[in-house]
């Protein structure tokens, strides 16, 4: 449960700066490490949103890229893709003031509720020190493979032989 009134809205061309601020804070504590100067993190990042946009734009058309709204307030994203076979946790990402209070947890259960109505398994990608592992795994989440640095997780819908009692 969580202390904000959470809403999803469509992502619109307003929004580019507020998530490139949002992916600029995903990754602000892996850039302390880098020892390069402010300028050059900055163009960094946004070169890798930009580059990370555009392959979201291309690989998953008509996902849902949805922004996550706390109280009417901009918190993070939420990017979503269901097929004819499997959903796909795309991205989500809160701000650091609204992480640890339920929304993403809030949000995920939603997810998963939605795509097991669908019974539709759901996917994801995530670098294996991401905090978010463990609620993905607390989720019924479980290692299906890794690609470079990121694990590729899979939750089955509940009629799976998997998800079933023995």
């Amino acid at each position: 449960m969580t202390k904000y009134a959470v809403t999803l809205r469509a992502l619109e061309t307003g929004d580019m700066g507020f998530i490139e601020h949002l992916y600029a804070t995903s990754r602000a504590l892996e850039m302390t490490h880098s020892g390069w100067p402010a300028e050059q993190i900055a163009s960094f990042l946004k070169m890798q949103f930009n580059a990370q946009h555009q392959f979201y734009q291309q690989h998953f058309a008509g996902a849902e890229f949805c922004i996550v709204e706390a109280d009417g307030e901009r918190a993070g994203r939420l990017y979503t893709y269901f097929g004819s076979t499997c959903a796909v946790l795309i991205d989500i990402a809160l701000l650091p003031h609204y992480q640890k209070h339920g929304i993403g947890s809030g949000l995920l259960e939603a997810l998963l509720r939605r795509s097991d109505q669908h019974q539709l398994p759901v996917e994801l990608s995530v670098e294996p020190y991401n905090p978010a592992l463990q609620l993905y795994q607390r989720f019924g989440f479980q290692v299906i493979d890794q690609k470079g640095v990121y694990l590729r997780m899979r939750r089955e819908a509940p009629d799976h032989p998997s998800r079933m009692p023995s």
